[in-house]
């Protein structure tokens, strides 16, 4: 029964981890802490936005030059994320290098 309560208790937190409201607060952190690195003529090119009819929608807007400071500050923070945020900004941040790139 204890296997079972702890298997049960990992997937509740695998769900919050992908909660609209944990994302959101993740991608502000996100962007806070790169707005606080970039130079202050790249601050207003590094935005977040959510979809406010589908909230597991959003979209980071950020220039190519201040990309490095958006990948820095997930990096950062990788560690304080729950598992499946975690995840999903590693994914994030290899889309955003990947886009840099083309």
């Amino acid at each position: 029964m204890l296997v079972l309560n702890k298997l049960l208790q990992e997937i509740e937190d695998l769900k919050l981890g992908l909660d609209p409201s944990v994302l959101s607060g993740w991608y502000q952190k996100i962007a806070g802490d790169a707005k606080a690195e970039a130079p202050s003529h790249l601050i207003d090119s590094i935005d977040v936005i959510q979809d406010p009819i589908l909230p597991m929608k959003f979209e980071f807007k950020t220039s190519r030059r201040a990309i490095k400071y958006v990948v820095e500050a997930i990096d950062r923070n990788l560690d304080e994320m729950p598992l499946a945020t975690r995840l999903y900004f590693q994914k994030l941040s290899e889309l955003i290098q990947a886009e840099a790139l083309r």
